[in-house]
């Protein structure tokens, strides 16, 4: 068993940053490859970025690519996700995703274990 949990989300104005944060707890083997997806109202689920660990492989969606920065603390089983000159359509809930796979992922099925998600908002 893996618990995911997210924390960081907010209300922010378009150009801010906001660092996400996911904590794990339970059987680390199932965090290999950790993500992060994002589901905006009456939209589908997407990928934002994954990271195998140790913390060197990334793959990032093209829409976030050189604005989102995702990382990985292995001493304290946390993930991140850093981002910067936020927009509106970033307006999404954010989760935390993770498997015990070698492979990167960018598929939502590829994914074992998901967090309850946390609400970022960019609006004026």
């Amino acid at each position: 068993q893996v618990d995911l949990v997210e924390s960081g989300g907010g209300l922010v104005q378009p150009g801010d940053s906001l660092r996400l944060s996911c904590s794990t707890s339970g059987r680390t083997a199932g965090t290999f490859v950790m993500a992060w997806f994002r589901q905006a109202p009456g939209k589908e689920r997407e990928f934002v970025a994954a990271i195998q660990w140790p913390g060197i492989n990334t793959e990032y969606a093209g829409s976030v690519k050189d604005r989102f920065t995702i990382s990985r603390y292995n001493a304290n089983n946390t993930m991140y996700l850093q981002m910067k000159s936020l927009k509106p359509e970033d307006t999404a809930v954010y989760y935390c995703a993770s498997h015990g796979r070698e492979r990167l992922s960018s598929e939502f099925r590829d994914y074992d274990h998901w967090g309850q998600g946390t609400r970022v908002t960019v609006s004026t």
